[in-house]
């Protein structure tokens, strides 16, 4: 027989061997990877490594990541065990805040951004308060004169020729007014002075027989109190009348500014406001450009109704006082009348003064039929005169006035109570326009009805089911 046979033979069954033993090599890498040894091998039915249960018997610990190069080399790390307790996920932060800090965290930056910004504001005003003030003014005169130009405008006067002529009326009618009011107290100075020394005697005889129990120990205290008191501000008077030449210097730079301002408006208003709305983004200029005109035409019927309003309580309470015969009745006129461009505080204010100059100088008698007129006039021009000239033109609450006044004169004394009222007249214009353009907005850029709905909105003829 021949030997080849045997020889293949035995090369055939050694080749059968080591696949066997590959396979089982494979089957042990796969029961490694499942982290199960002690399953036997399905396609060969060999038993469980020796060394392997002895290694599973000796402890159950956690295996160290094993290379196998046959798997790509990298690092394998078992799966946790069952019995391991599960780890809920950390919540996201913006989550765990709830929705009303949310919300409030998201107003307070947006209003301390606000109030920063008011405050930069604010701090530029003051450095050129001057200027402001000048502007305001003008904005306030313009507003007043504007209709005179507009009128005529349309009996076909040039623009020029009717700005020229309304802003120099109105300049030298104001420049009257003040010259008769310096005038008029010049000349009832001496006179003035010589009725109240006579008024305080009265009143000092009146409180000394009056039922109020007064001595004359006590009136005696409160002269010298008053005495000592304007001792001891003599220095600030003395300082304050070295500033005057300051303050008169200031005064002509406002005035001219304000008829410089006030002539450059009442001529090419529409431009100036033509131009400023083109420093608006082109996103919110339609918007602006309407609320303009109507912030405009609030202001120009708050100016007049207030003017109209301050020359019938200056004459009506001008005639009162000088029929019962209070000393300057037509500069104190004067006063009521400028006093009334601060609403409500104004009059009180005017009104006590008049009272006050009837007392010291008429006496007690005169000086209740001089508040008896005052309270009369304001009676007659808060209930009828003002909601008849104003009309809804300015819709403000009197809660509003009053603490706009108020906020207006501690801020800026006087002059941001003149202005308080106005600015505040205007803003509520300007709002509830810019609200109700962008709710008219937001319709026209929705998708039009359809369908049911459309149904639903359609117009409905009143008289359709009428026979």
């Amino acid at each position: 027989m021949s030997r080849v046979p045997g020889w293949l033979g035995r090369l055939g069954s050694e080749l059968s061997r080591m696949g066997e033993r590959l396979d089982e090599r494979r089957a042990e890498a796969e029961r490694d990877d499942r982290g199960d040894d002690s399953v036997p091998d399905a396609a060969t039915g060999s038993a469980p490594h020796p060394t392997r249960d002895a290694a599973h018997a000796a402890a159950e610990v956690p295996q160290v990541p094993v290379t196998r190069p046959e798997n790509g080399g990298g690092d394998h790390v078992p799966p946790p065990p069952a019995y391991a307790p599960a780890i809920a996920a950390r919540p996201d932060p913006v989550a765990a805040v709830p929705w009303g800090m949310r919300v409030a965290a998201e107003a307070g930056w947006r209003l301390l951004v606000l109030a920063g910004a008011l405050w930069v504001l604010m701090r530029v005003i003051s450095a050129v308060q001057l200027v402001v003030y000048a502007f305001v003014a003008a904005m306030l005169i313009t507003a007043l004169l504007q209709p005179t130009v507009a009128r005529l405008r349309r009996h076909g006067v040039p623009r020029g020729l009717a700005t020229a002529l309304t802003a120099i009326l109105g300049f030298v009618i104001m420049g009257l007014v003040g010259w008769f009011v310096v005038w008029q107290v010049q000349e009832n100075i001496d006179n003035l002075s010589d009725q109240i020394q006579d008024g305080i005697d009265e009143l000092r005889n009146w409180l000394l027989n009056s039922p109020f129990h007064v001595t004359e120990s006590q009136i005696n205290d409160i002269a010298k109190s008053l005495r000592d008191a304007v001792g001891a501000n003599t220095d600030q008077i003395t300082s304050a009348g070295l500033e005057g030449v300051t303050v008169i210097v200031e005064a002509l730079t406002g005035i001219l500014l304000t008829m410089f301002s006030t002539l450059f408006l009442l001529y090419d208003g529409r431009r100036i406001w033509e131009w400023t709305t083109r420093l608006v983004p082109a996103q919110a200029r339609p918007g602006i450009a309407g609320a303009g005109p109507r912030a405009w035409r609030t202001l120009t019927a708050y100016v007049r109704g207030t003017v109209i309003v301050a020359l019938i309580d200056a004459i009506f309470i001008g005639l009162g006082i000088f029929f019962l015969g209070v000393p300057m009745a037509v500069p104190l006129a004067v006063f009521i009348f400028l006093f009334a461009f601060i609403p409500l505080v104004g009059a009180v204010i005017s009104g006590a003064l008049a009272v006050v100059v009837a007392l010291v100088t008429q006496g007690v008698f005169t000086a209740v039929m001089t508040l008896a007129v005052v309270l009369a006039v304001q009676q007659i021009e808060g209930h009828i005169l003002q909601p008849f000239i104003l009309g809804r033109a300015v819709r403000v609450h009197p809660l509003a006035v009053v603490l706009s006044v108020a906020a207006g004169g501690l801020v800026n004394g006087i002059g941001g109570a003149v202005v308080a009222v106005p600015l505040v007249a205007v803003t509520n214009t300007v709002v509830g326009y810019l609200r109700s353009y962008s709710r008219e907005a937001a319709l026209r850029q929705s998708p039009p009805p359809h369908g049911a709905t459309a149904v639903d909105v359609a117009p409905v003829d009143p008289t359709a089911g009428k026979t």
